[in-house]
């Protein structure tokens, strides 16, 4: 008795959801919640060699922290890039072993060796 209320429960909760019925008209593609973003003019990636000087960090005067936001910085390379001041061009840092080549090729376009 119990198994046939189950089932029959369960047959009504499913007719009622359309779950065992056929589709009689076709499905509506459903449609997004929001607009496409085009409507937002894209704002084109600068080139870093054309970063205003203002805009870059000065390996003899910069913080531990500005030195950090810099990719391939992290703490001891910031410290070392401190401790190794001052620099007579930021070329300096790849020479003279404080950070490797390959860091400096990614960050030389942000940073500048300010003469005092």
């Amino acid at each position: 008795m119990f198994r046939t209320l189950l089932l029959a429960g369960a047959l009504a909760a499913g007719a009622a959801t359309g779950a065992f019925a056929q589709a009689t008209q076709p499905a509506t593609p459903a449609r997004p919640a929001t607009p496409p973003a085009a409507a937002a003019p894209a704002t084109p990636a600068r080139p870093a060699a054309t970063t205003p000087q203002s805009a870059l960090i000065d390996i003899n005067s910069a913080t531990r922290a500005e030195l950090m936001t810099l990719t391939g910085i992290g703490e001891a390379r910031a410290d070392a890039i401190i401790r190794g001041r001052p620099y007579r061009g930021k070329d300096d840092l790849p020479n003279r072993n404080i950070i490797p080549q390959g860091v400096y090729d990614g960050i030389k376009d942000k940073i500048i060796a300010r003469q005092r």
